[in-house]
């Protein structure tokens, strides 16, 4: 899978728990919780529509590394997507 590929899965993973955020304006090395305003409850289901749309298990140990657009797109790289 491309990282664009893998960013889009992302997008509509942050679309679905944010419908009103304006995702083109994302600085992708910023934090997402910061910028669309998500409480962690908001973000565990961001990483949960990740897993069920890409199927990668994804530790709550290592949610830190998911803070950023370009760190999702990494991590879930090398994780296999």
């Amino acid at each position: 899978m491309t990282n664009e590929a893998i960013k889009d899965v992302v997008f509509r993973a942050l679309k679905r728990v944010a419908p009103e955020a304006d995702l083109t304006t994302l600085n992708p090395a910023a934090d997402l919780r910061d910028q669309l305003d998500l409480d962690s409850v908001d973000f565990m289901n961001v990483i949960v529509a990740i897993h069920a749309e890409l199927g990668i298990d994804i530790p709550e140990a290592d949610y830190r590394k998911l803070a950023s657009l370009e760190a999702c797109v990494a991590y879930l790289a090398a994780h296999g997507a």
